[in-house]
């Protein structure tokens, strides 16, 4: 990137006119966003040589999205997006995000990377800006060839990303940013990315050096032939222990630091070993289970019980039961990766499966086609993991999902039977291209019939689990689309049979589907019209 700094431009100018400039088209922005912005240029003093900072144009957990616009040395102004990450992130982990988007990045519908800026704890990571649309203000909007393409680029972006070994974990519509104009795709945002077993990525390896007596760490990330890790950062005082990253066990830190620059001898770090619950022994029928609580007689009411103390080597009565028993009480709690956004966890997530791979970004990949196909978004929306995998449930069914934890050592238990659904009847459902259940079983005396099954924003059809109440209609939470016969214009009318054939495919509960299904996509991946199949 050949740019011409800003303060350059002019051996007059005064301080007092460059901070007036950066004000230039900002007038309407909020005091909030101003002080962001000041904040910034405050943080890194280097980005006012170069950038112009416009707007704050996102904001997540972790980071901070900036509009920058800078002046090239052919004298146009080109924009970028600047990625302000927090000052508590670790090292490693801003370290793995450059590196996925230096290696992977740039091709493929695969975001890469322009720059990247450090002053002390500050890190801003510079990427191309494309303008996009957000996906809430389009879902009800897109034609049916339209969501073609989309998830065509979407699936395209992961196969790349996976041939490198990297799960990405937080594939979302918010992280594929979509121009519709342009017919532009792009995948972004890699703070959350773990590497597979044989990942191309060094530091999204899990290493640890051997090393010799008496030496000493010099804080500085190697690969593992020895050279340095290709980023744009210097790292120094690296933590030599494990640390946590994001509240929850880092499984891509490093154990050690690097000594030598020559060639050191790696080894994966084995994870912690944890208990399966399928490897659990089963007590005889006749012997009696341990009690949950032990009562006490002169406990007053108000007062918390505490579980028994237990021997840890008893065996238990409570597996595949709806009741937990003071021994598993005392177990320690599995540790999993579980980074990613509610309402796209895959089920091996939501169970905690220590053995997770590249299907959770396929998993994703169709909750995000389930809702183009349903024009509901978000589509899954859950208080905690439970709930989320009783809502996958209502779709998938419960003797499905049961069957498919087994396959990942997890056992998963239901007071009922929830028959599966078929996707093409209950994303025509949503979309009001049928009547619904309760339209069928109670028709209105008064209503005409040739429009009695038509949905608009007033008339939402509801997608709560069974049982559960449900809740007032809010158009910021979820995306209706229009009457049917602007639908048909939109090629609503003629979906074949191969767009839910792939939406059950990604959406197989089975992970090991997963894999074999990726591997098929290279061959033949949408390549179709409306009377042509998705995939093959």
């Amino acid at each position: 990137m050949e740019v011409i700094p800003s303060v350059c431009d002019d051996s007059n100018r005064t301080e007092s006119h460059v901070k007036a400039d950066k004000h230039i088209g900002r007038r309407k922005l909020s005091l909030d966003v101003e002080n962001d912005i000041e904040y910034l240029y405050e943080a890194v003093p280097q980005l006012s040589t170069v950038f112009h900072i416009l707007d704050k144009i996102g904001e997540g957990t972790f980071s901070s999205v900036y509009l920058g616009e800078a002046l090239m040395a052919n004298g146009t102004k080109e924009k970028f997006a600047l990625k302000h990450l927090i000052p508590t992130s670790h090292p490693v982990r801003i370290a793995a995000e450059l590196q996925c988007l230096t290696v992977a990045g740039g091709k493929e519908n695969v975001m890469g990377v322009t720059y990247c800026f450090r002053k002390d704890d500050h890190c801003v990571i510079v990427m191309p800006y494309m303008e996009h649309q957000t996906f809430v203000d389009i879902i009800g909007l897109l034609s049916f060839e339209e969501v073609r393409q989309y998830i065509y680029h979407l699936l395209k972006a992961l196969r790349h990303v996976h041939q490198f070994g990297i799960i990405h974990r937080d594939i979302k519509p918010t992280n594929f940013l979509y121009n519709r104009q342009e017919k532009m795709f792009a995948l972004v945002d890699f703070g959350l990315a773990q590497g597979t077993t044989d990942t191309q990525i060094e530091l999204l390896k899990v290493v640890k050096q051997k090393t010799q007596k008496g030496g000493g760490s010099t804080g500085k990330p190697e690969t593992s032939q020895g050279k340095r890790a290709p980023t744009s950062l210097e790292f120094s005082g690296l933590c030599k222990a494990p640390r946590a990253v994001f509240g929850e066990r880092n499984l891509n830190s490093f154990t050690s630091i690097p000594t030598k620059t020559t060639d050191p001898k790696l080894e994966l770090v084995k994870p912690t070993k944890t208990e399966d619950p399928a490897t659990r022994k089963f007590i005889s029928a006749h012997r009696r289970p341990v009690p949950v609580r032990t009562p006490v007689s002169n406990q007053r009411p108000n007062q918390r019980m505490t579980p028994a103390a237990v021997n840890l080597g008893f065996t238990c009565s409570c597996y595949s039961t709806d009741r937990v028993c003071n021994i598993c009480m005392s177990r320690k709690q599995q540790v999993a990766p579980r980074a990613g956004t509610p309402g796209f966890r895959a089920p091996e997530v939501l169970t905690k499966c220590p053995n997770q791979g590249t299907a959770i970004d396929i998993w994703s990949a169709g909750v995000i086609l389930l809702s183009l196909l349903s024009g509901r978004y978000p589509f899954f929306k859950a208080s905690d993991d439970l709930i989320a995998l009783t809502q996958i449930m209502t779709i998938r069914g419960s003797r499905e999902t049961i069957q498919a934890a087994m396959t990942f050592g997890k056992s998963v238990v239901c007071s009922r039977e929830l028959p599966r659904q078929d996707l093409r009847t209950l994303c025509e459902t949503l979309r009001g291209r049928r009547p619904s259940p309760d339209d069928e079983a109670t028709p209105h005396p008064h209503r005409d019939t040739t429009t009695r099954h038509h949905r608009t924003h007033d008339s939402p059809i509801s997608t709560h689990p069974p049982g559960e109440p449900s809740r007032q209609h809010h158009p910021e939470e979820d995306q209706t689309l229009a009457e049917p016969e602007a639908q048909d214009e939109r090629g609503w009318d003629s979906v074949p049979d191969e767009a839910y054939d792939l939406l059950d495919k990604l959406l197989d509960l089975n992970p090991a589907k997963h894999y074999c299904f990726h591997s098929s996509l290279p061959r033949k991946c949408m390549n179709f019209k409306c009377e042509n199949v998705l995939l093959t």
